[in-house]
Formats: structure tokens, C-alpha cells, sequence
């Protein structure tokens, strides 16, 4: 019985929560260890143990006596460990004990990071209180994280997105899929055209057939007409046997064309005649082969600029371009960068062997104050680069090869944030109207006085 009694107790206490106390009075880990019996309780009376524990158990939250060794008297090693602690775990939640007369370290502490705080003595109830409340926070938030994660993995296989602008292009994807029509994907190199191709063949009723994707720029003028419709045996120097092109091998499925804004004007006469008609002809053949295809085109040149300047029919424009879907480039889509950068991280490390690696501060902050030329393509290769180069546990800007940009960044202040709308959205309602303050009240939906409190709140000129 006393073997089955020790697992009993021993699998009671894997299922209780984790929660590092951080403090170097026996008799106050005692007490500590006994008002939180429903807790796996995991004691450290120094900086290095505790920073241990986080390592060996990742508690999801921790009580840090400021008061550490060998700095008892001070804060210094306790403010140490806060930011060591967050560093490796910013999850955690880390409630701050410290006497009553170091207000300010309490408020440095949150400041820092840490959740809450508590004055000394300890009263054992109003820290279990506290305690509780700071371990559902943390289990809700982490419910939360999952939930994002699978909802931010449905809107497209292989598409992660969390911004507007990309959840639009999501919704238009999923409305075209299953017809049939000719969908033409308009966006900056490396936002992704490709994938969404995918996902319209991956959405449609053509999903079990052949899914075949050329680059009309990366295969020379002379070649490309062969690639795409084929050829008879004897048809040129070379050309040994009969062989279908990639329009007839994706017969039943979808054929997606990049980079159609570099289809030699030459093949846009014959490319026409196949989408009006359906049939090919091989080079060398006289035989019209139907063809039952879904064409999807993709391109980041500017059709109706090339279509003037005679480089484009603009007839074979209109029947590429039944649905345009326009995806935006990444600079653009809030929120979007980080969300991306997380995942690939989370996916380099894998590949690489890594230990999980985090963002530090500069970082975070370098990737929001890029403007991302190169889009998600340039986002892979420097987190790629990051993941294989970072010396420590955090990823800086330095291993992105990014400047850190100015304290001038987006404020999370939801004062300062609805400030600098309201100030953009007066200074151009007042614009559009030539500084009518009535015109541009109604523009805005509010009153006169009301614009004017506004206009003497943010200190604006009229």
C-alpha cells in the first residue's frame, strides 16, 4: 500500500500547477510551501537556483523577493533575476515581494514586467488570493495563444494571417475557388502568390487532380512555347520523342502562370487562343488537343501600364483577369510581421536543432520598423540567417541584420493612440471641407462644439 499511496501522491503532483517561490528565509519557505498545498510548490533562495527551476519546470508563475543574496539588504540581485526570468520565460507571471516602504521598487518592478506586487509581512490568504487570480490570468491567456494559433491556421492551408487586409484576400480565395473562373493575382515579389495559387486549387473541386505551376520569366523565349504547349517528335533539333506541355499535363487540374506580365508577346497570341477555345497545338503537330484546365496567373508588373505601352493585349488581360485578387504587400498588413516571424522561428528552430530561441526587445522592434522590401520571402531569409547565427537565448536585431529604429515607434498608450486618429481624422476632415468647421463636423458625425473641444484638446491650428 505504501508504494501505491507513493504514486497516488506522486501523480497528484504533477497535476497541480507549478509555483516557483523565489526567497531565502527557511521559515518563510515553510510557510510559503504550506498556504500553497493545492500548488506543486518549487523552492530557490537564490538568483541562480531560481533561474535553474525555470529551466528544469517552466512555472507559469513565480513570487521574487526582491531582498536576494547576496544583496539581502538591497534589490539589486532580486531586480537581476526579475530580468533574467522574463527574458527566458516572458510568459511567466511574476508576482514582486518586497517591504512597505519600497514603494518605488514595487513600481519599477511592474515596470519592468512584472505582473503585480506584494508588501511584506506576508499574509498567507491575500497572497493565495493573488497567486489564484495570477494562475487563471495565465491559464486563460495561454487558452487564448491556442485558440489564435488554430484560428489563424484555418482561413488558408499554409496561409498564417491575422491582419484585415490579408483576411479580405482570404475571403475572396475561399469565394472563387470553386468555380472555374480565371483568377489573376496581383502583388509585390515575395508576398506569397504562389501559395495562395495552391490554395485555390487546394480549395476547388479540382483539388485531387495536378496542380502545375510554370515561370514564364525564368525560362527563355525559345524554350517557353515548348514548356507550356508541348511537341512532336521531330518537331526541331533534339526533339526525340512526342511530349505534352505543361497545359496538357495539368488536364482536369489547374495551371498557374507566374510572372504572365513576361510572356513574350509572340506566345500571348497563342496563350489567347488556347483560354478562348480550350484546345492546344504541339509545335510540329496539327492535331487540336482539348484541354480541361483552370488557368490562375500571377504577376507583380503593372498589366494596364504594359498594356499601353503596347507590351500586353489587353484582350488576353480581360480573360486572365475574370477575378483579380490584389495582396498586399507586408509592410502593410498590421500585426502580421511578428505573427509570421514567430512561426518561422518556431520552424527554423526545429530544423536547425535549436534550443527555443525568443525575440529580445531589439528585435521585436527592428522587425515592426522594417519596411519589408522584400516582403514574406525577405522575413524567411533573415530569420532563417537569425535562427543559425544567434549566439545567446534571445534573437537581436543585430542577428537580423536590422537597425533598430528610432523611440519615435508606435506607442501602445490606447490615450495616445486614439489622440493621434482623432488628430489625423480632424486635420483631414478640415481639409476636405477648407476649414469649415460645420462642413467638416458632419464629415466627422459629431457637433460643432464637440469639434471644437476636440480641436482645443489636441492643440490643433484652424
Amino acid at each position: 500500500m505504501r508504494a501505491e499511496d507513493a504514486v497516488r501522491r506522486a501523480l497528484a503532483e504533477k497535476s497541480k500547477p507549478k509555483l516557483l517561490v523565489v526567497e531565502d528565509d527557511p521559515g518563510l519557505q515553510s510557510q510559503l510551501r504550506w498556504c500553497f498545498d493545492q500548488y506543486d510548490v518549487l523552492i530557490a533562495g537564490d538568483r541562480e537556483s531560481a533561474l535553474e527551476q525555470i529551466k528544469r519546470h517552466s512555472p507559469p508563475v513565480v513570487t521574487l523577493d526582491l531582498g536576494l543574496p547576496p544583496d539581502a539588504d538591497g534589490s539589486r540581485e532580486g531586480f537581476a533575476a526579475l530580468g533574467q526570468i522574463l527574458a527566458m520565460a516572458p510568459d511567466t507571471k511574476i508576482i514582486v515581494v518586497t517591504g512597505n516602504n519600497e514603494r518605488d521598487n514595487a513600481v519599477r518592478a511592474v515596470g519592468m514586467g512584472a505582473y503585480d506586487f506584494y508588501y511584506k509581512p506576508i499574509d498567507a490568504a491575500i497572497l493565495g488570493i493573488i497567486v489564484n487570480r495570477v494562475q487563471r490570468v495565465h491559464e486563460l491567456e495561454t487558452e487564448n495563444r491556442r485558440l489564435s494559433r488554430n484560428r489563424l491556421e484555418t482561413p488558408l492551408a499554409g496561409v498564417q494571417a491575422n491582419s484585415p487586409e490579408m483576411l479580405k484576400v482570404c475571403r475572396m480565395i475561399e469565394k472563387v475557388a470553386p468555380s472555374d473562373a480565371s483568377v489573376l493575382l496581383l502583388g509585390d515579389s515575395g508576398t506569397g502568390k504562389e501559395l495562395l495559387g495552391r490554395s485555390l486549387h487546394t480549395l476547388s473541386p479540382r483539388a485531387g487532380e495536378r496542380f502545375c505551376a510554370i515561370n514564364c520569366a525564368a525560362i527563355p523565349e525559345n524554350l517557353l512555347e515548348s514548356e507550356l504547349f508541348g511537341y512532336e517528335k521531330g518537331a526541331f533539333t533534339g526533339a526525340g520523342k512526342q511530349t505534352p506541355g505543361k497545359i496538357e499535363h495539368a488536364d482536369g487540374g489547374t495551371l498557374f502562370l507566374d510572372e504572365i506580365g513576361d510572356l513574350p508577346m509572340a506566345l500571348q497570341a497563342k496563350m489567347l487562343r488556347f483560354l478562348e477555345q480550350r484546345v492546344v497545338e504541339r509545335i510540329g503537330g496539327r492535331e487540336e488537343i482539348p484541354v480541361n484546365v483552370r488557368v490562375v496567373c500571377a504577376t507583380h508588373q503593372d498589366l494596364p501600364a504594359k498594356i499601353q505601352d503596347g507590351t500586353f493585349r489587353e484582350d488576353l488581360y480581360y480573360r486572365i483577369s475574370e477575378v483579380t485578387v490584389n495582396i498586399p504587400p507586408l509592410r502593410t498588413r498590421s500585426g502580421d510581421v511578428l505573427l509570421l516571424a514567430r512561426s518561422f522561428l518556431e520552424q527554423y528552430c526545429s530544423q536547425e536543432n535549436r534550443r527555443r530561441l525568443s525575440f529580445g526587445p531589439s528585435a521585436l522592434a527592428a522587425l515592426e520598423g522594417h519596411s519589408w522590401p522584400g516582403n514574406v520571402r525577405e522575413l524567411k531569409n533573415r530569420i532563417t540567417r537569425a535562427v543559425i547565427m544567434a549566439e545567446g537565448k534571445q534573437i537581436t536585431a543585430k542577428d537580423l541584420e536590422l537597425e533598430v529604429p528610432g523611440q519615435e515607434g508606435t506607442s501602445f498608450s490606447l490615450r495616445e493612440v486614439r489622440e493621434q486618429a482623432e488628430r489625423q481624422a480632424i486635420t483631414r476632415a478640415l481639409g476636405h471641407t477648407g476649414g469649415k468647421i460645420s462642413d467638416a463636423a458632419d464629415l466627422l458625425g459629431i457637433s460643432r462644439p464637440t469639434l471644437y473641444d476636440l480641436i482645443r484638446k489636441l492643440h490643433l491650428r484652424i
